[in-house]
């Protein structure tokens, strides 16, 4: 199971959806959809 299936399992099984999460994380709702699908890649600086 990658990060964004366990990421995705935990927030529904929460009862979450991706908009609230991204709220409490203080991210978008856009970068949440991201990491579950597994196309966000954090920058090396």
């Amino acid at each position: 199971m990658t990060i964004g299936e366990q990421i995705q399992t935990i927030r529904i099984s929460k009862g979450f959806t991706q908009e609230y999460l991204a709220e409490l994380l203080n991210v978008s709702r856009q970068s949440v959809s991201k990491w579950e699908l597994g196309v966000s890649h954090t920058k090396g600086y």
